[in-house]
């Protein structure tokens, strides 16, 4: 046997047994590089400042454990301890003023009554009722697992800012391809993750202010349930109406209409319409703008936008990160095979 075939065959083992062991963490590792990528400006200025990397890997791992990790903590334990200390007695006024809503509609929405009767023959609230209790200890469960993995993600996120540039230059050297286009696939990815990683950021916030400030005028926890509609808002399509419908059902249940009318017409053309669909592209447009001065290192905003849409719709939560990383990195390599194909047809 060649010696070459003989470490090709050590090397593909020991990559088997290395994938078996570290499965359970290859998630939290994947996603702690791409954050450590889209912030690496921020880890290159907080090693200036601190003149020490281990003091920038360390403030920048704070950071974004506070800035991100924590108010998704406050969100999972509030709302855990809400939906278990819900009142039996609340959800069956809830319920009784839905079937007295459907069977006797104000005049306005009488043309709806037939269409809603016809829906609702299948429909079994008492049903409906303990599958939100049994969901109860389900978000429990799965508000633990979810902070298990965001403080794994925090402490890869660390070791991956402190040693980034000694794994990037190794990989650098050991895949076969020429400087300049390891410069060019790193540069491309960095530049993507850095768009992606501060748009969510800065949507989710202003999306969560709008919904934040409108709910603690009623009354509410505008702390609280402006996190959870930031993070709500993550959710394509329907993760506005997660947050505003319940709300407009309670607000409707106590006799508050007016209320229950304002906070859904309010959500959807404001939030939804105005501030999602028209403001987030201009949002991403020029954050795209700001951090890349070079045009070709630029990405499409519309081509983030639905990156980010087809990774959540497609990993869930952490697909806002691997979606625009996987398509960056697959318009990257189509760079990568242009110029290899420019530079054969000079030759």
């Amino acid at each position: 046997m060649k010696p070459q075939y003989f470490v090709a065959i050590l090397f593909a083992t020991s990559l088997y047994w290395m994938y078996l062991l570290y499965a359970p963490f290859l998630l939290s590792i994947t996603i702690a590089a791409l954050l450590a990528v889209s912030t690496s400006n921020i880890q290159n200025y907080l090693e200036k400042t601190f003149n020490s990397k281990f003091l920038g890997a360390l403030s920048s791992s704070f950071l974004l454990a506070v800035l991100f990790f924590a108010p998704l903590g406050y969100f999972l334990t509030n709302l855990t301890i809400k939906l278990n200390a819900i009142d039996p007695v609340m959800i069956d006024k809830i319920e009784i003023y839905i079937n007295s809503f459907i069977l006797n509609p104000p005049e306005y929405l009488l043309f709806l009554k037939p269409y809603v009767m016809d829906a609702m023959k299948d429909f079994d609230v008492n049903s409906l009722t303990s599958f939100a209790l049994s969901l109860t200890g389900k978000i429990g469960a799965f508000s633990a697992a979810f902070l298990k993995n965001a403080f794994l993600v925090v402490v890869f996120y660390f070791f991956a800012q402190y040693n980034g540039s000694v794994i990037v230059g190794f990989l650098k050297r050991v895949i076969q391809i020429s400087v300049d286009e390891s410069t060019l696939l790193t540069k491309e990815l960095s530049s993507v993750m850095s768009v992606v990683f501060y748009s969510i950021i800065i949507n989710a916030m202003f999306q969560g202010i709008l919904f934040g400030v409108v709910v603690s005028f009623m009354g509410y926890n505008g702390l609280l349930f402006g996190i959870m509609y930031g993070f709500a808002s993550l959710i394509p399509v329907i993760g506005g109406v997660l947050m505003w419908l319940p709300f407009m059902i309670y607000e409707f249940s106590i006799g508050n209409t007016s209320s229950a009318i304002f906070i859904a017409l309010y959500s959807i053309v404001v939030i939804s319409i105005i501030a999602d669909t028209f403001i987030k592209p201009l949002i991403i447009k020029e954050i795209n703008m700001r951090l890349l001065e070079d045009d070709d290192a630029r990405m499409n905003e519309l081509v983030i936008f639905f990156s980010i849409i087809a990774g959540l719709s497609t990993f869930g939560f952490w697909g806002m990160i691997l979606g625009p990383a996987i398509t960056a990195l697959f318009l990257t390599i189509l760079k990568l095979f242009e110029a290899r194909t420019k530079e054969c047809q000079t030759t």
